[in-house]
This record gives structure tokens, sequence and C-alpha cells, in this order.
């Protein structure tokens, strides 16, 4: 296969797995929505872990409230990183893992803009009560995960690299 119509591929089936990861993330706000508004919640483990509707006006812990155009800028930055990064990346399998964690990172930023743009808030509803965690939802979830699996990817499987070919520079 040339390396044009494997790279088009590649493409292809990141932008499925996206469009992917952020209906999963919607479906499981609107289930949300659709079951707990109105409710003290659901008790999945007692006094661990429970399912509670919260409208975040904010960023983690409530921060930044009612700013939500700047959150939706920050999401757009973020993505545009992630598209870039995923474009750029040699099709090799050895840098799947890295392709990964920009789509997860990506999806992420896309579920909660999403949210800010059609309900100027984000939903959140799953909550750790017994270290009383700050309630959050699987778009975070995608982030977080994304974020941390690249930074131990970096510091282990990628270590000696040197992603020239991430720099717009480069001849």
């Amino acid at each position: 296969m040339n390396e044009k119509k494997k790279n088009g591929n590649s493409i292809a089936a990141g932008f499925f797995l996206l469009l992917f990861l952020t209906a999963a993330d919607q479906l499981t706000k609107y289930l949300a929505a659709s079951t707990l508004k109105g409710t003290s919640g659901i008790s999945l483990i007692p006094h661990v872990f429970e399912l509670f509707y919260l409208e975040n006006r904010g960023a983690a812990f409530g921060i930044f409230a009612n700013r939500q155009w700047f959150f939706i800028m920050i999401a757009l930055v973020i993505l545009a990183v992630a598209v870039y990064i995923y474009v750029l990346l040699p099709q090799d399998r050895y840098y799947h893992p890295l392709r990964l964690c920009a789509l997860l990172v990506g999806a992420g930023a896309i579920g909660n803009m999403i949210d800010r743009i059609v309900h100027h808030y984000v939903i959140d509803f799953l909550y750790f009560s017994l270290i009383d965690f700050p309630v959050f939802n699987v778009a975070d979830c995608y982030v977080v995960i994304g974020a941390v699996l690249l930074i131990l990817l970096l510091f282990t499987k990628y270590r000696s690299d040197h992603f020239e070919f991430l720099d717009p520079r480069k001849d």
C-alpha cells in the first residue's frame, strides 16, 4: 500500500474513533441528565462511588465559572494540537500509542466543548464520595487518561526519540 493511501486510511480511522469516543461521552451525559437530574443520585458502591448530576459552569473544582468562551477557545487549541500531532506522527505501529493519546485528549476536549456550546455548562455525573473527589464525566476521563498515558510513554517507551517530524521548520 502506498504511503499516501496508508496515511489517508489512518486519518479516516482516527476520525471515526474520535467520533465514536465523542458520541460515547455525549450519550453518557444524555443518560445522566435524563435519569439523574432532579434526584439525589445513585450509589453504585455505598460511600465510595456514586452517580450524581451536576452542571459545572467552570473548570475543575468550579474555577473560572461562567467563562464558557474562554474554555471553548482552550478546547479548540487543545484539539488543534491533538490533530496536528496525530497527523504528523509516522504511520508505524510504534507510534500508535501516541496517536491514541492524541485521540483521547481530542475527544475529551470536543465532548466538553459541545456541552459548553449547547448547554453553557458541562454535565458531570461521576463522583468518588470516598475521597470527596470533584464530580467529573467521561470526557474528563479521556483527557486525564490520554495525558497521563502520554507522559508515561514519553518518559519510558519514547524517551530516546527526538520527534523531528513534529518540527514545522523541517525541510
